[in-house]
């Protein structure tokens, strides 16, 4: 078995969903050559009950599901420590937010170059697989993996069920490709204020998570 599917055996043995292997050797900020993303899936209940309104369930499962990406990452990167390559887990503790609520290396960016999935008009990662109900996270190397192919285009079509149905009238109905930035998607600091007002006005949790964009997908509503 040769290293690609050895790392990817350690990912899936420690509770990875999905993972795919990219070259970012163009991607700013990366001084790396190949980016690895992981998803974890959400519950199909946490799903339906999004549809509504955000939940206490989902405010703790968000948190869950982090610290085990976090492990998840962590275990490739000693793994490939462990074997003399270079590698560095994108975990929550390392990753810092800058003023306009973006970082270095985006996990979504690692994962479209990896082929998980595209950019939807959410403005977040939707896979074939789970849609965009999911979690992801990143790990960065220089370890000669096989990369998959990239995905630069999005596969939303038409479809503006998210678009309709964001309570904060934030999203613009963009369809993505690589050349698209994030404020063409999306007005983040309304989709932020509204997920604070919503998601404390239903649980008392003062906190900027929402879902229901995610949650009303298409592709999520097939799991």
């Amino acid at each position: 078995m040769g290293l690609t599917e050895q790392l990817k055996n350690v990912l899936y043995d420690c509770g990875a969903d999905l993972v795919g292997i990219g070259d970012i050797s163009k991607v700013k900020n990366s001084d790396f050559n190949v980016g690895i993303a992981v998803a974890a899936a959400l519950p199909k209940n946490v799903i339906i009950d999004l549809r509504t309104a955000p939940t206490k369930e989902y405010y703790d499962l968000y948190y869950s599901l982090n610290r085990k990406l976090n492990d998840i990452v962590t275990a490739g990167e000693n793994y490939l420590l462990s074997l003399g390559y270079e590698a560095y887990a994108q975990t929550t503790d390392r990753v810092k937010i800058n003023q306009d609520r973006a970082t270095a290396i985006p996990h979504k960016t690692v994962a479209t170059r990896a082929g998980l999935g595209w950019i939807g008009k959410n403005c977040l990662l939707v896979t074939s697989q789970y849609g965009p109900a999911v979690r992801i996270s990143s790990l960065l190397t220089n370890a000669p993996l096989e990369c998959n192919k990239a995905i630069d285009v999005s596969r939303c079509g038409e479809c503006r069920v998210c678009v309709e149905h964001c309570p904060a009238r934030a999203l613009k109905g963009t369809l993505w490709n690589t050349g698209v930035q994030r404020e063409d998607i999306v007005n983040v600091e309304e989709c932020y204020k509204k997920q604070n007002e919503i998601m404390y006005e239903h649980t008392g949790i003062e906190k900027d998570l929402c879902g229901k964009c995610f949650a009303m997908c298409v592709y999520a509503q097939k799991l």
